[in-house]
């Protein structure tokens, strides 16, 4: 083994935070890169291998992007409210503020270790009072333009973690954090109004470089849709209510509506004969999650009201339903049931014995496809657009609807019944109402004694000394809001204050955001393409429109890193025992070869299962350069001349040079690590080729390894300072320009072709590129190694394709 390591690793760490070579200099009047990793939650002291294979080749991409001329602006702190350490310190008593600091403070000296080039000066920790006064601001400036409200709402209620969630929380009826079954439970809550943004943020997308996937998420959870909103009278009430449909062309063939069990008409509608099978109904729909509600294999329920609307398009009167397939969360809590048109409706009609009536021509009922309106008086023969506009014209025309554009977004639930997190900066006054806590007053600080075990109510409720204050308006006794915020608040704006993250007068300075901003590269995982991105997007539109801000989108340019899975091929867990932790290889390897092995092992949008095998190949790789840049510093301290020709040699070794060059250039700006690394032992093996060479061009070689060290830079930053000190060159390897390839030396004066005997692969020849059709076959048969595969087989024919192949078909 050579005797790179973790010596080699501090003493260049060291150096570098002497030096602070990697300062950012926001005076620098060059052009500056924001390169933003997702920072981590310190739920526990360890990075793990998912960490690195974040942070690690992002740090080679940005170091890549600094030797191409780049003031690179890349921060790092740490995501530290919620839920995690709270339930840790339940189960061992350890107060989540000093398990968190003591994460926090194991896990800063391993990205030290991981020798990145984070600017820990402007380091951020959310759950330290000089950050959370500013979220704190933000919602109060949120609260100011209306876009903060209160309100009471059937919210997710996860019994296990005893808080309410954000619908983006909810993962196919469960707890995203813990898995338990979330239920139904009327609140009073926070909501930001991310609904007013719904347009923007659908709009924006398609100008973002993001994965494609990631915005056909966000699209389809922001979920546009352009209907018509029609108004149902309820007969002998002045009672009514809406539907939105997009399929307005088949209102003729309403034969009865449903009410999702929560909407508050249902009561007021149903009639005493229907009063306690309805009761029962919604007692049993407030145990069902919403994904169960809206399967479309479950089988649909409900039961009469005893009520009846009026058509608005036809008079005709039909009966009112309750139905849990009709969520209060989606458009208006009702719906006009077409059963020849709608397969939820059909099943439904077919199991109630309803009315089922044809309105749209077309194959079999249930139809779903658009066609001609059938039974629908003035309309018949419309179909398509033009259907709709009439019909919802009509409408309008009788004020008993409109179109409407609807949205299956719905505002973000910010409230948490949770201590560990940032309280909600409000005061309740009985003579003032809902006043917000004076921004000189900020931050409403989180008391640290504080009693958090859960039980559904909010932790801070139970801290007298905290609750009781006294009103900023009036002056008399108030109580303090006592529900938290939502973590996600927190990680909605952080990347607006890691540039000016000491300043203690604003959240951040107008004009330094503004230059510093949007951040160009971000990268993290795929699973925040609901949550953190959506709502990073609304917070940077709502501070644009209040003139904090000159930009509305928070982040350029997105990637994802793929998922290290275990040895096994499963996701790394605990209980599973397959997790891999860094320390044990960094110990033995040193850091760079646990990067490099992350960035040639996967490929970095996929990620794959780790193998113990690869990481001590990359050992070998890094101790083979070493060999080699040493018997290169020999060839070079001995004393010899230039020859003054170059050989094919020389030429060999130039162009695979300036291949390297061009290929790595290309393919490190597009995040393809592993292409790149194959290229830097394709380089490795032509200098290993050349030392073997009787004379050698002693300027060539020395370019060469000057280069070589060059492109090894970024994917392994220690390693490569240590040799470019050991062929005497002045520090810092991060302080030079990333080598240029010059065009002229890729063009081949010989050129390898493949040799096929009846089509399979045989042989592989350099030739000269001006050879002759029939020179080519003449060097294809003087092969050796073709020649006596040809033995006693007689050549039919043979077939040049030129600078690829020759196919020798014989038999």
């Amino acid at each position: 083994m050579t005797n790179y390591g973790t010596n080699i690793d501090a003493k260049w760490q060291k150096k570098w935070e002497e030096t602070g070579i990697y300062k950012f200099d926001e005076n620098n009047p060059g052009k500056n890169l924001y390169v933003l990793e997702m920072f981590s939650y310190p739920s526990a002291s360890k990075l793990h291998a998912g960490h690195w294979f974040n942070y690690g080749p992002v740090d080679t991409w940005a170091r890549f992007k600094r030797m191409n001329g780049y003031n690179v602006f890349q921060p790092m702190g740490f995501d530290a409210f919620g839920l995690p350490a709270e339930n840790f310190a339940i189960k061992t008593g350890i107060h989540p503020k000093d398990s968190t600091e003591k994460n926090i403070e194991s896990m800063e000296k391993q990205l030290r270790a991981m020798g990145a080039m984070f600017n820990w000066e402007n380091e951020i920790i959310t759950c330290n009072p000089d950050y959370y006064k500013w979220t704190q601001w933000v919602f109060l400036q949120l609260y100011k333009k209306g876009l903060a409200y209160r309100k009471n709402a059937p919210v997710n209620w996860c019994p296990s973690c005893n808080t309410v969630l954000a619908n983006e929380q909810v993962l196919d009826g469960c707890c995203e954090r813990c898995s338990s079954e979330v239920i139904k439970k009327d609140l009073t809550q926070w909501f930001l109004k991310i609904t007013d943004y719904a347009d923007e943020l659908l709009e924006k997308l398609d100008e973002l470089d993001w994965p494609e996937q990631t915005k056909a998420m966000q699209k389809h959870w922001i979920g546009r849709s352009t209907g018509t909103d029609a108004i149902f009278k309820v007969v002998d009430s002045d009672l009514e209510f809406e539907v939105f449909t997009t399929r307005v062309d088949t209102l003729f063939g309403v034969t009865y509506a449903v009410l999702a069990p929560e909407n508050p008409l249902v009561d007021k509608l149903t009639t005493d004969e229907y009063k306690s099978q309805v009761e029962e109904y919604k007692n049993q729909a407030k145990k069902q999650s919403e994904i169960e509600r809206q399967s479309i294999t479950r089988e649909k329920t409900g039961v009469f009201t005893g009520s009846y609307a009026i058509n608005p398009i036809n008079g005709r009167k039909v009966p009112i339903w309750v139905g849990d397939y009709v969520l209060s969360t989606y458009g208006t809590g009702a719906v006009m049931a077409v059963p020849a048109h709608d397969e939820r409706d059909f099943a439904f009609a077919t199991k109630y014995n309803l009315p089922i009536e044809r309105v749209i021509e077309g194959g079999e009922l249930p139809f779903t496809e658009y066609g001609k309106m059938v039974n629908s008086g003035e309309f018949n023969g419309l179909e398509g657009e033009e259907a709709r506009k009439a019909v919802t014209k009509k409408l309008e025309s009788m004020k008993l609807g409109s179109e409407k554009v609807n949205y299956r977004l719905r505002d973000w639930l910010v409230s948490r019944q949770r201590y560990w997190g940032a309280p909600i900066p409000i005061i309740h006054c009985e003579k003032c109402g809902t006043v917000p806590v004076p921004e000189k007053d900020l931050p409403v600080e989180l008391p640290y004694d504080v009693e958090f075990t859960p039980d559904g109510k909010s932790p801070l409720s139970k801290s007298p000394e905290f609750v009781n204050t006294t009103c900023p308006v009036c002056g008399a006794p108030a109580k303090r809001e006592a529900d938290t915020l939502d973590t996600f608040v927190c990680s909605s704006w952080y990347f607006l204050r890691y540039p000016d993250n000491n300043n203690s007068e604003k959240a951040f300075d107008t004009d330094k955001i503004n230059r510093m901003l949007p951040v160009d590269k971000y990268v993290g995982g795929p699973e925040h393409a609901c949550m953190h991105l959506l709502y990073a997007r609304f917070i940077t539109k709502a501070l644009r429109d209040m003139g904090y801000i000159n930009f509305g989108e928070p982040f350029t340019s997105l990637t994802h890193q793929g998922l290290i899975l275990g040895p096994d091929g499963l996701k790394m867990s605990k209980s599973k025992g397959n997790t891999i932790s860094p320390d044990d290889y960094i110990s033995e390897f040193g850091a760079d070869v646990f990067r490099m092995y992350l960035m040639f092992g996967f490929d970095y949008t996929e990620g794959g299962a780790w193998s113990d095998e690869g990481i001590k190949s990359m050992g070998r790789f890094i101790d083979r350069v070493d060999r080699i840049i040493n018997s290169c510093v020999e060839e070079l301290n001995k004393d010899t001349n230039d020859k003054t020709s170059i050989d094919a040699a020389e030429k060999e070794l130039n162009y695979v040079r300036h291949n390297s060059i061009k290929s790595i250039l290309e393919d490190a700006e597009k995040m393809q690590f592993n292409t790149c690394i194959a290229r830097l032992m394709e380089f490795t093996n032509a200098l290993s080729k050349y030392l073997n060479e009787e004379n050698k061009n002693t300027s060539i070689l020395k370019e060469s390894i000057v280069d070589f060290v060059k492109l090894l830079a970024p994917f392994a930053p220690h390693f490569a300072e240590e040799q470019w000190e050991i062929i005497g060159m002045p520090y810092s390897v991060f302080n030079e320009k990333f080598p240029v390839f010059n065009p002229k030396a890729l063009i081949k004066e010989e050129i390898e072709i493949a040799i096929q005997i009846n089509g399979k692969i045989k042989s592989r020849i350099e030739i000269p590129t001006n050879l002759t059709e029939k020179e080519i076959k003449n060097a294809a048969l003087e092969d050796f190694h073709i020649q006596e595969l040809l033995k006693d087989k007689t050549i039919i024919k043979i077939i040049v394709i030129k600078g690829r192949l020759v196919n020798i078909v014989a038999k």
